[in-house]
Formats: structure tokens, sequence, C-alpha cells
């Protein structure tokens, strides 16, 4: 169990998360000492056992933060509000959430907050909300060092587990006009690289910085991508461009484990076209981009799921 008098390396708010919890360990793995800060703490017992020390807090919560931050230097905000089981307007959830934790990270002296958001900064409520989050971030004087990413591939990512519950499921597809929008996904293994060294890694400090892979692809191609990983016939594709993001919610609702409101907003993403057009932030780490054929392999091989041999 972490000591909890000293001071941490780092804060990761949304510890609990698919990405949170594959951070709080890479830092761990780095040398890093970690505070997980988490609404339920019981849902990061593992991460104590494995080193982190947890506090309870909560972002829509502003009295729980000041001891939360409370030492810390950078300050990562991994947290969104959609999916989050609230009824009420995720827009504003995440407004109210990054404005409450920019000003606590500003009182308790943090130096950097490092945030992970999409890569498009329009196009929908779901990609604009993450996008304004960065502003609020930074609204108390904290530098924020802001990643933008497409589509991440791994096990616990929605996107990637929507493609493989539809590429599992159907060998014939009725798809929608964006499965033909370029996008540029990146390997979750690549996002954590970038996460974990963003405070050592010189210019990056309160920047902005697109990440994506080495190929830029469509979400249909991404289909073919996965089929071939499974060692399956890429599913036949019939498009139907009056499929509306509503109704293709439901049609994944329908398929999928993916949760319908949750896959609405994300769809509504993906008629976004999301690749990487100034790589000058990427130059700055020392990070190898995963193909995205290794990329769909690891992630399988994350999932339990062994990969067709090559």
């Amino acid at each position: 169990m972490a000591d909890q008098t000293q001071s941490p390396d780092a804060v990761v708010a949304g510890a609990t998360g698919y990405i949170g919890h594959l951070l709080c360990r890479a830092l761990l793995d780095a040398g890093r000492s970690v505070r997980a800060l988490a609404r339920d703490p019981d849902r990061a017992r593992d991460l104590e056992e494995e080193g982190c020390e947890i506090r309870k807090a909560d972002v829509l919560e502003p009295d729980s933060l000041p001891a939360a931050l409370e030492g810390a230097k950078v300050a990562y905000y991994l947290v969104h509000s959609m999916g989050r089981g609230s009824k009420g307007d995720f827009v504003e959830l995440d407004r109210k959430a990054a404005l409450n934790f920019a000003q606590a990270a500003a009182k308790a002296g943090v130096d950097q907050i490092v945030y992970l958001g999409g890569l498009a900064s329009g196009g929908s409520e779901h990609l604009e909300s993450r996008h304004a989050t960065a502003g609020y971030l930074g609204s108390a004087g904290v530098p924020v060092t802001y990643f933008q990413a497409a589509a991440v591939i791994g096990a616990g990512s929605e996107s990637y587990r929507t493609l493989y519950w539809l590429v599992k499921r159907l060998p014939v597809m009725v798809t929608p006009r964006w499965t033909s929008t370029r996008t540029q996904p990146i390997a979750v293994g690549d996002v954590i690289a970038y996460l974990v060294t963003a405070p050592e890694t010189p210019g990056a400090k309160g920047q902005v910085i697109q990440i994506g892979g080495p190929d830029v692809t469509t979400y249909g191609g991404m289909f073919s991508e996965l089929a071939s990983a499974m060692g399956k016939r890429p599913p036949l594709q019939l498009k139907i461009p009056l499929l509306t993001p509503k109704l293709s919610s439901h049609w994944i609702g329908l398929v999928t484990p993916v949760d319908a409101g949750v896959a609405k907003p994300l769809i509504e993403g993906l008629t976004v076209e999301t690749v990487v057009d100034d790589p000058a932030g990427m130059a700055l780490f020392d990070v190898s981009p995963t193909p995205i054929t290794e990329a769909m392999k690891l992630a399988l091989i994350e999932q339990g799921v062994a990969p067709a041999q090559s």
C-alpha cells in the first residue's frame, strides 16, 4: 500500500476508467508515485494493491478535490461525463467538472494538467464538449498539455469494442455513410506512452498535441483490418447513406454490448474526419507508432482472444 503522507509524482483523475487504469500501472512501472482518484475507491482496490495511493474524490464535488490534489505537480484528467450514469446534460457536467478541477489544481500549486481528448474539435456534441474541456481546464492558469487522439485501439475502448462485436457477429453489414469517414486510429499502448512521458518532454507543457498511428484509413477499413486479425473474412458492407447516427446507435445497441445511449454521441463523432494535420507535437516524443495491423492483434491479445497467425 502506498504511503499517503508523501506527495505523489502524479495524480490521476479518472483512474478507474480503461485509460486511467493502464496509465496508473504504466506510471508505477516508470518508477513514479501515483495517487489515483476514484468516486468509488472499491473500484480501485487492484491499483492500491499494485502500489497506488487511493483517494476518494469526485470532480463534481469541489470540496473533495483540495486534499486529492495536495502536493501534486502533475495532474492527469481522464474524466468525461458521457456514460457517467446521469440523465443530465453531459456537456454541462463536463464544464462543471473541468472548472472544479482547474480551480482546485491552481490552488494546490499543480504545475501541469495533462488531458486526453478527441482529435476533432467539432462535428458532434461529444467532440465539442471534449474540446471545450481543455479550455475549462486551463481557465485557472495551470498549463494544460492537451492530447488529441482519434479512435483508440485497445480492448477496453468503446470504439474498438463496437468494431469487435460487429465483426464477430455480422458477416454482412448494412453500413451508414460514417463508415467511409477517414480516421487515423492509434494503439492504446502508444497513447499511454505519450501520457507517461508528457511531463518530462521538453516543449510539451501547455501545448495541443495531435496524436495518431502511422495508418490513415476509414471506419470501414478498420472493420476489415480487425476481421483479418481475427482470421475472419472481412464483412460484406452494404452502404445505406440515409442510416442516421440515431438509427445506427440502436442498431449497434442490438448487435453489441455497447449501450445505445453511449453509442449515439460516439457515432455522431464518427461523421467527422479525425486525421492528424499537425504532426509537430508528436515529433517532440520518442514514441514509435504501432501499425494498425499490429495494434488490432495486440487488442485481441489484451482481450484474451488469440489473433490469427500471419
